[in-house]
């Protein structure tokens, strides 16, 4: 049985990798507070005494306005921290899978970004991201680096949670509309993750449910899923949001590779927020 270290164990992606993954795998998971990837020596260390022949990185600062206000932790966590997983993964002979982000993206394009896109990030999230991915392109080539976007779970913090806390508290909430994205279900990026580490087929996948939707599309939907009706959702723009970090206005993402590779699609992000619900 072969073995698989998660990192961010605890995290919304990390809980259904464990979950789902050991299944089929000797799966072992640890938190940041078992596992600080900033630390070299440590990672290193780890890796050597577990020996795995995977590791799959979900481990991340996510928070996007917080990125802005504390830049050093962004880029320790979100770069070097996947540069140390990547010295460590070489050392040990082991696949590494990385976890990153639409958010590499300035959101100019009229239309899905596809893996050979040029990246140009807009926020220190981004940015941090981006150079998580470089090291781990310079260092080990044994890697599969899987960018999705607008992520939600059973597990942890996410949008579909915030709004139904919202919509109990509030008879009003007001929802950016001109930011278009594709929410993306956990359990069908753990499936999909699970299918590309069966083969050798390295390289970067665009890894998010298809098609596309604002979040203003996307609040609606989790309360007509959820049965609440008695709530008003007003538009507003994300100048009139005002949040610290800039966010693309399309991050839109077509899985080009996983077509090219695998002749494989993913749900529509509606039906897989149907399945959430049910």
């Amino acid at each position: 049985m072969k073995k698989i270290l998660v990192t961010g164990s605890k995290g919304q992606l990390g809980v259904d990798l464990v979950n789902i993954l050991s299944n089929e795998y000797y799966v072992i998971g640890l938190d940041k507070e078992k596992l600080d990837i900033t630390n070299l020596d440590y990672v290193v260390n780890i890796v050597k005494a577990i020996k795995p022949h995977i590791i799959i990185n979900s481990a991340a600062y996510t928070n996007v306005d917080e990125c802005e206000k504390n830049i050093d932790l962004s880029y320790k966590i979100n770069g070097l921290g996947a540069r140390n997983l990547a010295i460590a993964s070489l050392e040990n002979n082991s696949r590494l899978v990385h976890i990153s982000t639409d958010f590499v993206f300035d959101g100019q394009k009229n239309e899905p970004y596809i893996e050979f896109d040029i990246p140009n990030p807009l926020s220190i999230y981004g940015k941090s991201k981006l150079l998580g991915e470089e090291f781990i392109k310079q260092i080990n080539p044994k890697h599969y680096i899987l960018r999705t976007s607008w992520l939600y779970g059973e597990n942890g913090n996410n949008f579909v949670k915030t709004l139904l806390k919202l919509g109990k508290e509030n008879k009003t909430l007001k929802i950016v509309n001109d930011q278009i994205g594709t929410p993306t279900y956990t359990k069908d990026l753990v499936n999909t993750i699970n299918m590309i580490i069966k083969t050798d087929a390295y390289g970067t996948y665009h890894t998010s449910n298809e098609g596309e939707c604002t979040w203003f599309e996307f609040a609606r939907k989790i309360f007509e899923l959820a049965n609440i009706t008695d709530i008003e959702i007003l538009t507003i723009t994300t100048e009139e949001l005002n949040r610290p970090a800039k966010r693309p206005k399309y991050s839109v993402m077509k899985n080009y590779m996983l077509k090219l590779n695998f002749n494989y699609t993913l749900k529509s992000w509606d039906k897989s927020l149907k399945k959430y619900f049910s």
